[in-house]
């Protein structure tokens, strides 16, 4: 007997903890089942919706960084190249040969620096620069050193 009425205290709890639950739970929503799946239904696919578009933003955005990247990095190259082909064409010149003149190159431009004999070797030194391909222009800062 004292097992039944301990089952019918919890069966009695029971219900009532669900009575209590469902009241909290129940909503002013005088939808039926089939409108709130649809409901949850366009909510889902405007969630799928954003989620593209912000896929597709990411990968946009991944997109351009690899060509800004890559375009750095042929820059890079094409930069180095330039300065390995003026420095060959000063090495090879009788009158520039014999000095040091510093070559840096950035996007094309180049800047060529240090000391240079004669205002004629200087002006040269600009012309072998210039006729490389790829030099979009040179800042000459050599100088002419003084005879004393």
């Amino acid at each position: 007997m004292n097992t039944t009425r301990t089952l019918s205290r919890v069966s009695l709890i029971a219900l009532a903890l669900a009575g209590a639950l469902t009241a909290c739970s129940k909503q002013e929503d005088d939808r039926t089942a089939g409108q709130k799946l649809d409901g949850a239904i366009a909510d889902a696919k405007q969630a799928g919706a954003e989620a593209q578009a912000d896929a597709s933003r990411t990968a946009d955005n991944a997109e351009a960084k690899m060509k800004e990247a890559a375009q750095a990095t042929s820059d890079a190259v094409t930069d180095a190249a330039i300065v390995t082909k003026i420095n060959a064409s000063l090495a090879v010149d009788d009158q520039l040969k014999a000095i040091k003149i510093d070559v840096d190159a950035k996007g094309g431009h180049v800047t060529l620096t240090g000391t240079a004999p004669t205002a004629d070797a200087q002006a040269r030194a600009a012309t072998l620069a210039q006729a490389v391909d790829g030099v979009r222009s040179v800042d000459n800062k050599l100088v002419v050193a003084r005879n004393s």
